[in-house]
């Protein structure tokens, strides 16, 4: 069973990439007759070196050998990033650590010095989240940005949920797709590393019924480890802020990933944070 949810996901990978890149990026013509975006099987075939047969059947997910230096003329023919070749080796190549069982006690603990740190990101909110996104730690700023994460239930204290589910993260996000695809693209990072942990699929199969855009969203999703982007919050008591989203991989034996969101030096994000707070505390 994992390595059918292993080869499914592999194959899903290999169709969304493919499909979206152009022909006439790689040299190839448009053509007219084209029913489908993006390359054909063949055509990745023949940019990769490999047969046609072959490269059908592993996008089809079948059980075959591969090699490393296949893998990395298929990567090169479908223009992945380094955050996305791995999570093709990872797949392919069953690099990943599913095997790691999930310990959601361990995953919930945050070092003393970790929680110095949030303590100290005084007016940058950050969140500490665990490898299936739940939401562990946050400090005040993030209370206030955001919300008071300590009165919702530890079962919902999921980030990718509270995007898709809370209407006060929609409200919140102008560039609110922008902002989901930077936490799904971590997430599908996690997703290739833990393939064997059934959680993740199960996940998936929930927030497709929960919200009818999470399913394309997921499809067209990217890889990346550490996306970096510019977000703009229509606040509903601060107005716009515009923050810098830093995603850190926190090392150690817990998989915990530290979310910055530092206000932009060009705005008066820090000045209304800082505001935001103070009205709090009176």
């Amino acid at each position: 069973m994992a390595n059918q949810t292993r080869l499914q996901a592999l194959s899903d990978f290999l169709k969304a990439r493919r499909a979206a890149i152009s022909p006439s990026s790689v040299g190839l013509p448009e053509g007219t007759r084209r029913r489908t975006p993006g390359l054909r099987r063949e055509e990745v075939a023949q940019l990769a070196g490999v047969s046609s047969t072959w490269y059908t059947w592993l996008e089809q997910g079948r059980d075959i050998k591969v090699s490393s230096s296949v893998l990395d003329c298929i990567a090169t023919a479908l223009k992945l990033t380094n955050d996305e070749r791995k999570y093709l080796f990872a797949l392919a190549l069953e690099t990943g650590t599913g095997n790691v069982l999930f310990q959601q006690e361990e995953s919930s603990v945050i070092s003393p010095s970790l929680q110095k740190i949030l303590q100290e990101l005084k007016t940058c909110p950050t969140i500490i989240s665990d490898r299936r996104c739940g939401i562990v730690g946050w400090n005040e700023a993030a209370a206030h940005v955001f919300l008071d994460f300590s009165k919702l239930p530890i079962e919902e204290r999921n980030m990718i949920r509270l995007l898709f589910v809370r209407k006060e993260f929609r409200r919140l996000a102008v560039n609110w797709e922008q902002f989901v695809s930077g936490y799904l693209s971590i997430f599908r990072a996690y997703y290739g590393q833990y393939v064997e942990d059934r959680w993740y699929d199960e996940f998936i199969e929930e927030l497709k019924g929960l919200h009818p855009a999470f399913n394309e969203m997921w499809e067209k999703s990217r890889v990346s480890s550490a996306p970096d982007v510019l977000l703009e919050f229509r606040h509903a008591k601060a107005g716009k802020m515009l923050f810098h989203l830093t995603s850190l991989q926190v090392q150690g034996s817990t998989d915990l990933r530290c979310s910055i969101y530092t206000p932009a030096a060009d705005s008066n994000t820090e000045i209304k944070l800082k505001q935001l707070m103070e009205q709090h505390k009176e």
